[in-house]
């Protein structure tokens, strides 16, 4: 059983960076398909960022492209997401995603619901 806890959200202003962190327990030595995904106040959850540390990815959503960056640290057992140049419309919960199941990983971008294991999310507020 594979547990996810978000941590490094906050409040920041417009321009500013956050660092968030997904500490992954229980068989996190394995290759995972690893995902970050936000669900902005009244809207629907959409994708951010998702990779496979066996190799494969990252594929980013649109809007994040070369402001959001997408990282494992093996040895911390962590994934990390770097958001830079934060915007208000970043403003969202964001969770973190894992699964070992697939094959490839671009289509996972909007499949929250198709991960087997999901964080419970930290609310990011950029004003």
């Amino acid at each position: 059983h594979v547990q996810l806890v978000e941590s490094g959200g906050g409040s920041v202003q417009a321009g500013g960076s956050l660092r968030l962190s997904c500490a992954i327990s229980g068989r996190s030595n394995e290759n995972y398909f690893l995902a970050w995904f936000r669900q902005p106040p009244g809207k629907e959850r959409e994708g951010v960022s998702v990779f496979y540390s066996g190799g494969g990815g990252p594929y980013y959503a649109d809007s994040v492209k070369g402001r959001f960056t997408i990282s494992r640290d093996n040895a911390k057992n962590t994934m990390y997401l770097q958001m830079n140049s934060l915007k208000p419309e970043d403003t969202a919960m964001y969770s973190c995603a894992a699964d070992s199941r697939y094959a490839s990983c671009g289509w996972l971008l909007d499949r929250f619901r198709d991960f087997a294991y999901r964080g419970q999310g930290t609310q990011v507020t950029v004003s």
